[in-house]
């Protein structure tokens, strides 16, 4: 969870799921958001002692993302878009931090799951697509808490 491709392709997906409920002609605007914010985050890249902060804002974006699941309207363009825009510089830096370019091309086609979420959506099963969308919320909740829960052997404890 500390690398690699997963925690901007969970991020992408968490987008993926929320663009399922909005209408059509608002996806491409968020997904180019996204993209753009992920190649300009990773090029300008992060340093490195800021590893923790690309994380934590990686996985804070994950939870906020998939929670805006549960909002009772639709949101319009403009959030949207940012949210997506908000999604992209979030991969883009954990990925400048701790991945490689190949991490990020890898990542991206997880927003595709807009197409099987939004054919769910018109089926009883609907609300499978928010119960996912909240365990993707719940992992980035876990995720977010490892590196501030003491693991022992891995710090002096008292007995040392």
């Amino acid at each position: 969870m500390r690398g690699g491709a997963l925690p901007p392709a969970l991020l992408f997906a968490a987008l993926g799921f929320l663009l399922a409920y909005a209408p059509r002609k608002l996806t491409p605007p968020a997904v180019l958001a996204m993209v753009a914010g992920a190649a300009g985050a990773f090029a300008i890249g992060v340093p490195d002692n800021l590893e923790e902060i690309a994380f934590a804002g990686c996985w804070i974006s994950v939870m906020a993302t998939a929670l805006l699941l549960h909002l009772p309207g639709r949101l319009g363009a403009l959030p949207l878009t940012m949210v997506g825009l908000n999604a992209g510089v979030w991969a883009g830096a954990v990925i400048s931090v701790a991945g490689t370019p190949l991490d990020l091309v890898i990542a991206l086609p997880a927003v595709l799951v807009v197409v099987p979420a939004a054919l769910i959506l018109h089926t009883p099963a609907r609300v499978g697509v928010k119960i996912v969308g909240s365990w993707l919320a719940a992992v980035a909740i876990l995720a977010a808490a490892i590196p501030l829960t003491p693991t022992a052997g891995y710090e002096p404890d008292h007995f040392e």
